[in-house]
C-alpha cells in the first residue's frame, strides 16, 4: 500500500487547519512546509514553488489574512489558523475581482507567479496601505515576474484598489 507523505511515518502530528474556508484535520510530518503541504499532500497546486527560499513570491497564500511565503512557514505551526490560496477566492462560480481584474488587464504572461501575484495584490488591498501606483509596486516588490508583466499587474492592481476605495465610500454614505 502506497501511504501519504502526510502518513507516513509515524512522527505525523495532529493539525487543523481552517483551509479554503472548510476544516481540515491533518497529520502532517514536523519538517512539512505549508507549500508542500498543499502540493504534494493535498493536491493544491496553484500555489508555486519559486525559489524555495522566500525570495520570489510565487508561493504567497494567506495564513489569517496575512500574506506569507508558504515555502517558510511549517505546516505545524499553522494549528487553528485560517489558510487561503488561490483556489479558495472564487465563490459560486465568480472569479475573484482580483483575478478577474488580472484577466482584464491581461496581468500575466506565462502565468507562473500570477497566484502569488493575486494572494498578495488582495493582501495589500486589505492592508490599506498602498494608495499609488509606487506605493503598489513599492509593495509588491517580494513577488517576481521573470515575463515582466509588472505594468499591467500594477494596472490590475490599481483597478481593484479603485473599485474598493469606492465601495467603501458608498458605504459610508
Amino acid at each position: 500500500m502506497n501511504e501519504s507523505p502526510m502518513t507516513a511515518s509515524s512522527d505525523a502530528l495532529d493539525v487543523t487547519v481552517v483551509l479554503n474556508g472548510e476544516t481540515r484535520q491533518l497529520k502532517v510530518q514536523p519538517w512539512t512546509t505549508v507549500l508542500d503541504l498543499l502540493r504534494l499532500d493535498l493536491g493544491l497546486t496553484g500555489t508555486k514553488k519559486g525559489c524555495d527560499h522566500g525570495q520570489c513570491g510565487a508561493c504567497t497564500v494567506l495564513i489569517d489574512g496575512q500574506r506569507v511565503n508558504s515555502c517558510l512557514q511549517l505546516a505545524v505551526m499553522q494549528d487553528g489558523r485560517e489558510i487561503t490560496t488561490i483556489e479558495g477566492l472564487a465563490r459560486d462560480g465568480q472569479l475573484h475581482a482580483m483575478q478577474q481584474s488580472f484577466v482584464e488587464h491581461d496581468a500575466f504572461q506565462c502565468g507562473y507567479c500570477t497566484p502569488g501575484q493575486i494572494m498578495s495584490a488582495i493582501a495589500l488591498i486589505q492592508e490599506g496601505r498602498a494608495r499609488t501606483r509606487d506605493e503598489i509596486r513599492e509593495y509588491m516588490s517580494g513577488n517576481i515576474c521573470r515575463c515582466g508583466a509588472y505594468p499591467n499587474i500594477v494596472d490590475a492592481i490599481e483597478d481593484v484598489l479603485a473599485q474598493s476605495g469606492a465601495n467603501q465610500r458608498e458605504a459610508a454614505e
